[in-house]
C-alpha cells in the first residue's frame, strides 16, 4: 500500500542510522525501499539523513520509507511474494546461549523471508561476526529455504565490492 506504483520493492531490516538505505535509494531511484529499525531514536537519525539527502537534491523522497518497530510484526503484514530483496546488514548477532531464535537468520525468519520474497527474490546479508556467519550458513542449509550463490569472507577484497553500498557500521569498523 505504501508503494502503489508496483515498482521493485525491497526492505532493509535493521537499518541503523540509514547509510545503506539512503545510499541505496539514491543509487537505485527506480527501486522502492522500506528501512526497518526497532529503536526509535536510531530510526529518527536515519530519517534525518534521508531528509538531508532530499534537501540536497540527492534523493527525491518517493522511493524510501521508514518503519519503526519489530521485524516480526512487519513481516506478518507483508503479502506473499511482495518483495524482490531483503537486506540484513550487520544484524545483532545475539551471541548469548538461548538467544538463537532472536537472530534474523534463524529458520523461523528464513521461512518468513521465503514467503514474502517473489520468485527469484534474494536475501542479502553482511556481517562481521564469525559466529553469526556460521550460524546463518547452518540455518540456510537446515531450512532449505535458500540457495547460496554469492559468498565471501572478505567483501571489500572481493568481486562484489564494486556494487557494495557501504553502511555506517561498515565504514566505521
Amino acid at each position: 500500500e505504501i508503494y502503489p506504483d508496483k515498482k521493485t520493492f525491497c526492505i532493509e531490516i535493521g537499518c541503523g542510522k540509514g547509510s545503506f538505505a539512503v545510499g541505496s535509494a539514491k543509487k537505485e531511484k527506480d527501486v522502492n525501499f522500506l528501512a526497518v529499525e526497532r529503536v526509535a531514536d536510531v530510526a529518527c537519525l536515519a530519517h534525518e539523513k534521508a531528509k538531508k539527502a532530499e534537501a540536497d537534491g540527492e534523493l527525491d523522497g518517493t522511493n524510501l520509507r521508514f518503519y519503526i518497530g519489530n521485524a516480526d510484526e512487519l513481516l506478518e503484514r507483508i503479502p506473499d511474494g511482495a518483495l524482490e530483496m531483503i537486506y540484513l546488514n550487520f544484524s545483532d548477532p545475539w551471541p548469548k546461549t538461548g538467544y538463537a531464535k532472536r537472530r534474523l537468520t534463524h529458520s523461523r525468519y528464513l521461512t518468513q523471508y521465503k514467503r514474502i520474497l517473489m520468485e527469484g527474490g534474494e536475501l542479502r546479508m553482511k556481517t562481521d561476526n564469525d559466529g553469526l556467519f556460521e550460524f546463518t550458513l547452518e540455518e540456510l542449509a537446515a531450512s532449505g529455504c535458500f540457495d547460496i550463490y554469492m559468498q565471501t569472507t572478505d567483501l571489500h577484497a572481493s568481486e562484489y565490492a564494486a556494487d557494495n553500498v557501504v553502511t555506517e557500521y561498515e565504514r566505521n569498523f
